[in-house]
């Protein structure tokens, strides 16, 4: 934590690469895994009189990002030139916006307080602005490969007004950002292919000032939200000493040294002027129309904060199966859809918390990648609601549909794990267990309730399973009274 005399101002710049079929400026494709700068073209390549053409699709992609973050859409908007040297930037500069960016002024709302205003945490939106994509360095022992199949990749960069002042709050707004952008259909979000990536700009100033610090670090290349709340941890504790001992951090560039905990120097910062924007002189300016955003605002789908109101109001669940349900498109959609085939809302959001959620962490896989239906859920509930199957066995005919699909009925036969419904056999088999443990019969008959969890255990395993809890309790108590 920072020293009490101190408060972090952090910003945040979240890179966004868009999943459009072709890259921003050219007709190469786009996708990720495939050989070495096998998808390049003398536009991506940057050789000389390659002249780029603006992908619509991306734009509109853009669009989306932008109205699904409550921005204002601009009227017209333009390309620049923004001029470093790094490697993997074949024409030695990259072409982005800087003065005209296509989105502005926009807000997210977080699901925390406020300890200023005891409302939900407000985070504005400075720009969300188009660019395209550098390549990418591999770096070996001795020297370093370059890979341009990324250069040219349609990117939104979503940067943040300088709103949050701890690291709860920075990984609040990063894991809500990516829970919107999930509803859009617009990227893979993905951190370990590089689809989504962040930058964390943070300092410190004197708790009680408003004005912004005179300084600013950022932190680079993190490969999860996980590691930028410990960055920005580790970074507030390091620059509040350095404010201690009287002495200003550095405008620098740092990275996450994730085995060491700490951040580490990698060059001075750049400022704007060091960029030298000025208009792409290839891309004439972009006038956006009404009647284009009107279209794309209809498009978008129900937004999860809607969608948490309205689940709450019309499946009266519980709010917090309610907020992990949402915060996935797919599995938001699952639950309606098993929900008009079984109207047993909490039921339904139990399993999906439960053994779906135990089944996706284990497989380590998305939902979309999940062997399951709403036909196959909801059969295997109603399974369970008739006393066919008992709690231990439900999961596992469960486990076996994920692992080899089917429907729940043919599943449970094949396991054998249908409870016994023949009245004579499961009599014996109490009859059986009340002579075999006679001093827990009798405990039970003296008022001992807790020798009727023991006995039923017992009839369950004798039956393999295969027996319904509740109805073997109602059954012994039925002959011990006998």
């Amino acid at each position: 934590m920072a020293s009490a005399s101190y408060e972090p101002v952090i910003g945040i710049e979240v890179h966004c690469q868009l999943a459009t079929q072709t890259k921003m400026f050219c007709r190469c494709r786009v996708a990720y895994g495939a050989p070495a700068n096998s998808l390049t073209c003398p536009v991506c390549l940057g050789l000389p009189g390659a002249l780029p053409v603006t992908n619509k699709r991306a734009i509109e992609f853009g669009i989306r990002v932008g109205l699904a973050l409550n921005c204002k859409i601009a009227n017209r908007t333009k390309f620049d030139r923004k001029n470093y040297f790094y490697p993997d930037l074949p024409k030695g500069y990259q072409i982005s916006q800087f003065d005209q960016p296509l989105n502005y002024d926009g807000e997210v709302e977080l699901p925390i307080i406020d300890p200023t205003t005891g409302l939900p945490k407000r985070v504005g939106i400075q720009r969300a602005h188009m660019e395209e994509d550098a390549g990418k360095n591999i770096h070996m022992d001795s020297f370093s490969l370059v890979d341009l199949n990324r250069a040219g990749t349609p990117l939104v960069e979503i940067v943040s007004t300088p709103d949050m002042h701890s690291s709860e709050e920075a990984y609040a707004y990063l894991t809500t950002l990516k829970r919107n952008l999930s509803y859009l259909d617009v990227s893979s979000l993905s951190m370990e292919k590089g689809s989504l990536r962040c930058d964390l700009n943070i300092s410190l100033r004197p708790r009680g000032e408003k004005g912004l610090p005179k300084y600013k670090v950022e932190i680079k290349n993190l490969n999860s939200f996980h590691n930028a709340k410990l960055a920005l941890e580790y970074e507030i504790k390091r620059q509040a000493a350095m404010l201690e001992r009287g002495e200003t951090p550095a405008m620098d560039t740092r990275l996450w040294d994730d085995a060491a905990g700490e951040t580490r120097s990698m060059r001075s910062k750049e400022a704007a002027n060091d960029y030298r924007y000025f208009p792409e002189p290839d891309l004439p300016p972009l006038s956006i129309d009404e009647d284009w955003v009107t279209s794309i605002r209809r498009s978008l789908p129900e937004m999860p904060d809607a969608r948490l109101a309205r689940f709450l109001k019309e499946y009266a669940i519980k709010r917090e199966d309610a907020e992990a349900i949402v915060d996935t498109r797919e599995v938001a959609d699952f639950f309606e859809n098993c929900v008009k085939l079984l109207n047993e809302p909490q039921k339904v959001a139990n399993w999906i918390g439960g053994e779906v959620a135990r089944a996706l962490n284990e497989l380590k896989v998305h939902f979309r990648g999940l062997n399951l239906t709403p036909k196959q859920l909801t059969g295997l509930i109603a399974l369970l609601d008739d006393g066919k199957l008992n709690n231990i066995t439900a999961k596992e005919v469960f486990a076996d549909m994920i692992a080899n699909g089917g429907e729940p009925l043919d599943v449970a036969r094949r396991l054998n794990k249908l409870i016994e419904t023949d009245d004579a056999a499961v009599d014996k088999v109490i009859d059986e267990v009340l002579k075999e443990f006679d001093k827990a019969a009798a405990d039970l008959r003296s008022g001992k309730e807790a020798a009727l969890g023991f006995l039923v255990g017992q009839c369950m395993r004798k039956l393999r399973g295969k027996g319904n809890p509740k109805d073997l309790g109602k059954r012994i108590m039925a002959r011990i009274s006998v």
